[in-house]
């Protein structure tokens, strides 16, 4: 019922892989991000790093394409989306768990970086004009009311 959203900033680990969903054929692309905190430690006067985080990120369907095709391993992005653990056992028998990120979406971040958008359209379907289409709505037939309408407003 509540899901947790979070935004996460940081450096794509692996390369972005697609595959189909073997059930519905759903497209999902996948990679990991990694966000590595960094200070200054005063005493050497350098930037050294802290604690990281690792998460896997699954991209679905549209977002997936489009991640596939924009983001490379390397890329300074920014995610937000759903965050879940999951809890498993290797073949050794020890536990681990894992943090997955299902990503509603997904961008370089551009405090590091400059970049250029290229918005997706769908293709637009050519329209075949049999005279009719204005005469039908809903499979009804219609009329024209300019007349009607011209004496509603007082024109």
């Amino acid at each position: 019922m509540f899901d947790t959203y979070v935004t996460i900033v940081g450096n794509v680990l692996s390369a972005p892989e697609s595959r189909r969903t073997v059930r519905t054929g759903t497209a999902v692309t996948n990679f990991k991000v990694a966000s590595t905190a960094r200070r200054f430690d005063r005493a050497t006067e350098t930037w050294v790093d802290g604690d990281s985080l690792r998460v896997k990120v699954a991209c679905w369907r549209r977002l997936g394409e489009h991640v596939a095709t924009s983001v490379v391993q390397g890329d300074p992005v920014i995610v937000t989306g759903r965050l879940s653990t999951r809890e498993y056992e290797t073949e050794g028998g020890e536990k681990r768990i894992s943090y997955e990120l299902e990503a509603v979406a997904v961008g370089h971040d551009l405090a590091r970086g400059t970049g250029r958008f290229a918005r997706w359209r769908p293709a637009v379907t050519e329209m075949v004009e049999d005279g009719s289409e204005d005469e039908f709505v809903g499979g009804e037939a219609t009329e024209a009311l300019e007349e009607e309408l011209g004496e509603l407003v007082g024109v």
